[in-house]
Formats: structure tokens, C-alpha cells, sequence
């Protein structure tokens, strides 16, 4: 009877705590399947909806490192996601500059046209013929510094760290100048000591100084100066350049190195692209570019390449 009585005693506490269990495991994958279904729709609404965004509750277990991890991968698609957003608005934003700053050389090209089925004089019709060859030229010009500064808005270009002469990278640069400059009898004098180096890309450093010493060209006009001056200390490496114009506005110098920006007094031939494509590339290889007015007149544009 005593066996019995302990026996049916064990029988009830192991059916009272296969219940029990049964009951907490029912609990427990009540609990996770509603997770798991909450997640499964946070899931959805992010996938539907581009402005939901789940952060998951500070709970522990397999779950909750589930849901951060969710949200860490949400967030990276975001970011993904405002990174082309803003790569296609650049793209469209260049092909609509493109299309607004050719519009008037193509205008004048229409109107030469025009006035060559006109004109019986042959002096006036070569005369015609090279103003239409030069808005040509610049046209060329204008559409690939376009495509430049929408090759370097959409992270395409890769810059090449390299060591570069600073002697031989002004040479470069001025070496298609050099004719301008005697046709318009322009003073140069340039003070680039040997040996200094500076890490970059020679190619597009090149295209950048070169930009800054057409737009001191243009100030300078016929029989002005241009000074150049590279100097080395321990803490950057300095490039100045400086026309004989008549410098800036103070309230110009803040846009200068805006795209489409045209001074007060720039020639109608400038389109404001040349500054802005320099800034680009010298500040994405680590340097800086500024312009100021020149203590005895003029403008001077200040390069600075960190050690």
C-alpha cells in the first residue's frame, strides 16, 4: 500500500511537471514565434516603406543579436541607398550644366552661320570663321572640364599617390601656356627651387594649377606679370601664384571656387568651371587652395600640400 502510495505520488509529480514543462515550452515558443513574426514584419515595412526604420529593444538572447543585426544591415542600405540617390541628382545636375552652358556658345556658332550665307567679303567671312573656331575651342573645353568634375562628384576618378617634382609639375603645367603668354606679352617669373617633392597625381595637379594660371592670365590681360613661388618647411609645401591684375572683390572671394561662379570682372569667354575643377582635385589629394588680394595689387592664389 506504501508502494502504491509512493508510486502514484511520483506518477502525479511527473505528469505535474510534464505539464509544467509542457506549458513553459508552449510559453516559450509562443514567445519566440512572435518574434520571430515581428521581426518578419519589421522586415517587410522596411522593405515597403523607405521611411521606417526598426530599432530593435535591448532584450538578450540569439533574437535581439537577430534584430541589431537587422538594423545594422538597414541602416547600411540607407546609407547605400542616399549614396546613389545623391550620385544620380550629381549625374543629372552635370548633364543639365552641360546642356545650359552650351547652349549660348551654340547660339553664337547658329548666328556666325547664319551671317556667313550672307557675307560676300572673303576678309569678313575668314573673320567670322575664326571667332566660330574659337567658340568651338571653348566649347571642346567647357564639355570636358564638365565631364572632369562629374567623373571626379561621382568617385570614379582614382588619384595615384606618387612622388612629384614640384619644378617639373609647374613645367607641365605652364608648358601649354607659354605661347598665349608671349602673344599677349605676359611677364613670367617663376621661382620653383629643385628637389622639392609633394605625394599626388602629377596628371591631375597639373590640370589644376594650370586652370589657376589661365584665370591669372585672363586678370592679368595684355603686358601684365605673373609671379610663381614654391616654398618647403616642415609643415606643408607652399605654391603661390600671383597676377598683376586687379584682384577680387572681398565679397567674390568667398565663391570663387564655386562651380559656374563668374566675377565681376571676368571676360565673357570664362564659363567659372576652371576654380572649381582645381579645388576638387587639390582638396581630394589632401591639399588646400585659396585666393586673396595681393598686398602690392593683384590676385595671388595660395596651394598647400601637408607633410
Amino acid at each position: 500500500m506504501a508502494g502504491f502510495l509512493i508510486g502514484g505520488r511520483a506518477g502525479v509529480l511527473a505528469v505535474l511537471s510534464a505539464s509544467a514543462f509542457g506549458i513553459l515550452f508552449y510559453v516559450f515558443t509562443r514567445a519566440r514565434y512572435q518574434s520571430i513574426a515581428e521581426i518578419s514584419e519589421q522586415i517587410d515595412m522596411v522593405l515597403h516603406n523607405t521611411d521606417y526604420l526598426f530599432i530593435s529593444e535591448s532584450k538578450e538572447g540569439e533574437l535581439s543579436i537577430l534584430q541589431s543585426e537587422i538594423t545594422k544591415m538597414t541602416l547600411r542600405i540607407r546609407e547605400q541607398n542616399a549614396a546613389l540617390k545623391k550620385e544620380k541628382e550629381n549625374l543629372a545636375d552635370s548633364l543639365a550644366d552641360i546642356a545650359h552652358q552650351l547652349r549660348t556658345p551654340l547660339t553664337s556658332v547658329n548666328l556666325i552661320l547664319s551671317l556667313l550665307e550672307n557675307e560676300p567679303e572673303e576678309a569678313d567671312r575668314r573673320e567670322l570663321l575664326q571667332e566660330m573656331e574659337e567658340l568651338l575651342v571653348r566649347m571642346d573645353w567647357l564639355i570636358t572640364s564638365l565631364l572632369k568634375l562629374s567623373r571626379l562628384d561621382a568617385g570614379i576618378v582614382v588619384f595615384q599617390s606618387r612622388p612629384v617634382d614640384m619644378r617639373e609639375l609647374v613645367n607641365t603645367a605652364l608648358r601649354p601656356l607659354l605661347i598665349p603668354m608671349e602673344l599677349h606679352n605676359i611677364a613670367l617669373q617663376a621661382e620653383v627651387p629643385e628637389g622639392i617633392q609633394i605625394q599626388g597625381d602629377s596628371d591631375w595637379l597639373a590640370e589644376a594649377i594650370q586652370n589657376i594660371l589661365k584665370n591669372c592670365m585672363e586678370n592679368a590681360g595684355d603686358h601684365g606679370q605673373i609671379e610663381i613661388v614654391c616654398e618647403d618647411n616642415p609643415l606643408y609645401t607652399e605654391l603661390t601664384v600671383h597676377d598683376s591684375g586687379t584682384g577680387f572683390e572681398e565679397k567674390e572671394l568667398a565663391s570663387l571656387f564655386e562651380r559656374f561662379y563668374r566675377g565681376k570682372n571676368s571676360r565673357a569667354a570664362g564659363y567659372g568651371i576652371g576654380l572649381a575643377l582645381c579645388r576638387t582635385i587639390i582638396t581630394r589629394q589632401g591639399g588646400t587652395v585659396t585666393a586673396e588680394n595681393h598686398p602690392r595689387g593683384g590676385a595671388v592664389f595660395i596651394i598647400r600640400f601637408p607633410k
